[in-house]
């Protein structure tokens, strides 16, 4: 699914250069479940940028899927994280006057899914992170474990090839993040998506399969043998 080869990025504030990125090298299969983990400013978010298009690398490849992420326009890049990648941060960004399966349905707005068919995708993508009974609920009408699994549920309503999280049990309370994890552990499972997440919490990165640690841009990867 992924392939980055001595992939760089460097950022200039005022007189100092850092690499958040510093020769990357990384395998990700089809299908891989894996957790990037490190300290604060080590480059994990800007690793998962780069698998999401968000970012470009100063230099290196991303090649995602067969095509290097970092050659593509700005329009090619913007339809490959629409139909092909899923994103769920610790912020829920929900938009607020929206309803849960208004919220939903956002996501396939740029995919042209219209009327009842982009209704019924909707529908089914929240009955399947348990909130059929909260279809027309607002946000603030929800706990903050019910706002996660909608923006979940957003994610996946597009049915993407990989799930990018980026801290998403950051804002839930630990009763809270298990049921969380137990919830995307299960999609990856039923849709057989690519599923890499961003956390700082020691007892979530042992539960993945492959764990990435990342500190002053490089990185090293296990196999969590208990996971």
């Amino acid at each position: 699914m992924y392939e980055l080869r001595d992939v760089t990025k460097r950022y200039t504030r005022g007189k100092e250069t850092v690499d958040a990125l510093d020769g990357v090298d990384l395998t990700i299969g089809d299908g891989d479940r894996l957790v990037i983990q490190g300290p604060t400013g080590g480059g994990k978010s800007t690793l998962l940028q780069m698998l999401g298009g968000l970012d470009r690398p100063t230099s290196g490849s991303v090649v995602f899927d067969g095509t290097d992420l970092a050659t593509l326009s700005e329009s090619k890049l913007t339809k490959v994280r629409s139909e092909n990648i899923g994103f769920v941060f610790q912020s829920f960004n929900l938009i607020p006057t929206l309803t849960a399966l208004e919220n939903v349905e956002t996501a396939l707005v740029p995919l042209k899914v219209q009327g009842r068919q982009r209704r019924e995708r909707a529908a089914a993508a929240l009955e399947s992170v348990g909130l059929a009974e909260r279809l027309g609920h607002l946000p603030a009408e929800l706990s903050g474990g019910q706002q996660q699994r909608v923006a979940i549920a957003r994610a996946l309503v597009k049915q993407p090839k990989v799930l990018l999280a980026d801290e998403p049990t950051g804002n839930l309370d630990e009763s809270m993040r298990d049921e969380i994890m137990e919830v995307l552990e299960s999609l990856w499972k039923e849709h057989g998506l690519t599923f890499i997440m961003v956390t700082h919490d020691s007892t979530i990165a042992k539960r993945a399969p492959r764990l990435v640690t990342i500190r002053q841009g490089r990185i090293t990867v296990q196999e969590n043998a208990n996971s």
